[in-house]
């Protein structure tokens, strides 16, 4: 009994040394292959590639920033900061130096949005984000906001993002529902609306009252636009 109770913890304090190595082995796997970022900043992009490649990281460029710190074509900031410890193949993400901001940001606001495309471009500038809006009293398809604003002397960015009046920016309409109801009434508030009274058809409709609609076009609950044509069926 007692050779037993030895052979079982001999085999307990293997398996133990055992567990102990195999987590030992892993914690410096995974340690090993943990590198730190280096500092990129200050660095042409030729220079912060062969130092990302020589710790085993991807280098990108993803970004362009106006700075009056950094000279042109350097590495102005980075993710992750310097000093964070990331896994070998990791990729980081940096932005390039433009220098001081020289080119003028231009008034936009009321151009079409092909034709502040080209303004854009002609100027050495980047389009940025281009959101759509409804927006009462603008014209369809016109800029109607900037960022940065026209003539900005701090832009960040050479990148200016637009707002942009929707195409179909006119005000639209429930259509009502005029079915069962007399032609002349119906007439005059079709016409007080704004829209326009189109063709009045007369048809056969038995058990329906003589001048009553039994049938229009849109139909109840469409969207139309002011101005829009109205035309209506009614009962001989």
């Amino acid at each position: 009994m007692l050779r037993l109770i030895k052979y079982l913890l001999l085999t307990l304090v293997l398996l133990l040394v055992c567990v102990g190595s195999a987590l030992l082995a892993m914690r410096f796997a995974i340690h090993g292959r943990e590198v730190r970022v280096p500092k990129f900043t200050g660095l042409t992009p030729l220079e912060a590639e062969r130092l990302a490649n020589s710790q085993g990281l991807a280098l990108a460029i993803e970004n362009h920033f106006y700075s009056s710190d950094v000279p042109a074509g350097y590495i102005v900031s980075q993710v992750p900061a310097p000093t964070t410890k990331v896994r070998r193949g990791w990729k980081v993400r940096v932005a390039e130096s433009l220098g001081p901001q020289r080119a003028s940001i231009p008034n936009l606001v009321g151009q079409t949005e092909r034709v502040a495309e080209v303004n854009i471009s002609r100027r050495g500038l980047e389009i940025g984000s281009v959101a759509t809006i409804h927006f009462s009293g603008a014209q369809p398809a016109t800029v109607i906001a900037q960022t940065p604003a026209p003539n900005a002397r701090n832009a960040a960015s050479p990148r200016i993002g637009l707002l942009v009046c929707a195409p179909d920016n006119a005000q639209t309409y429930v259509m009502p529902n005029f079915v069962g109801q007399p032609l002349p009434a119906s007439s005059t508030a079709i016409q007080q609306a704004g829209f326009t009274l189109g063709k009045v058809y007369f048809v056969e409709n038995v058990g329906t009252s003589s001048g009553t609609i039994v049938r229009q076009s849109p139909p109840a609950g469409q969207k139309i636009v002011a101005g829009a044509t109205i035309s209506l069926e009614v009962a001989r």
